[in-house]
């Protein structure tokens, strides 16, 4: 059995040769780490100022919510009004789809007023 020589090749290694840090490279990082660290620091102390305008914008939403609620049931209204046409057109002409349509139009109408309901509770 023959021992192998191990021989080293990569151009990282070179026994002998020492690094050697250069002055003005390490303070070039060493600013470069403290504008950094400045920058970051300086944003969040100037994200202090957001938080009033997420109160005004919660306070614009939810002014919004009493017209809108009475603009849904108003939609309510208008929607129940064409359904009991529709419904007393087909009940008139003797269709025996009157009952579902019925139910369709009156579950639309029942929907709008919870679902304006419901937004209103969760946001108020």
């Amino acid at each position: 059995m023959t021992k192998k020589k191990i021989e080293f090749h990569s151009s990282f290694f070179t026994p002998g040769k020492k690094y050697k840090h250069s002055l003005p490279s390490l303070k070039k990082k060493v600013l470069m780490s403290a504008a950094f660290v400045f920058a970051a620091v300086s944003s969040a102390f100037a994200q202090g100022n957001g938080i009033g305008g997420i109160t005004e914008a919660t306070n614009m939403v939810t002014s919004y919510f009493d017209p809108g609620t009475k603009l849904i049931y108003a939609i309510g209204a208008v929607v129940g009004l064409i359904g009991g046409i529709k419904v007393y057109n087909k009940f008139s002409s003797g269709d025996p789809d009157t009952s579902k349509t019925a139910a369709s139009w009156f579950g639309a109408c029942i929907f709008l007023i919870v679902a304006a309901t419901i937004l209103r509770s969760f946001f108020l």
